[in-house]
């Protein structure tokens, strides 16, 4: 019997880079010998500016608090209670954990604490943690 009757061609590797096309992204010059100029990776919008009536009008941001501000809220005032600082509200003998007796502060609006949100121009409201609860 022949070998060839079987026998396979040993398989040519080629790079990724080979071939058709080249290196996808890596040119520099244009065909004409010119840079490229490189895409765009992210798209800018311009910032929309709110003008000092729409600030005066209302409050800045959402009319509650954001879950980021919740947090951020419960989290303080549990650090200032497992630090020893005295309840704002009563508290029953057996609740001793600090992030529950932050909860429960928040929801009877008794924390004197407040919200600072910023605008991209620098302006600021101070809102009380009360009024977004």
């Amino acid at each position: 019997m022949s070998d060839a009757v079987g026998a396979r061609a040993p398989a040519v590797s080629r790079s990724r880079t080979a071939g058709k096309g080249g290196a996808k992204g890596k040119r520099t010059k244009a065909a004409e010998g010119r840079p490229v100029r490189p895409a765009r990776t992210t798209k800018s919008t311009p910032a929309r500016k709110l003008k000092l009536e729409e600030v005066k009008q209302g409050r800045i941001g959402p009319d509650h608090l954001t879950r980021f501000e919740r947090a951020r809220i419960l989290g303080a005032r549990a650090l200032q209670l497992s630090y020893g600082a005295p309840p704002l509200i009563p508290v029953g003998e057996g609740t001793r954990d600090p992030i529950a007796i932050a909860r429960l502060e928040l929801e009877k609006k008794a924390l004197p604490i407040s919200i600072r949100r910023v605008l991209p121009t620098g302006e600021y409201q101070n809102i009380p943690v009360a009024d977004l609860v």
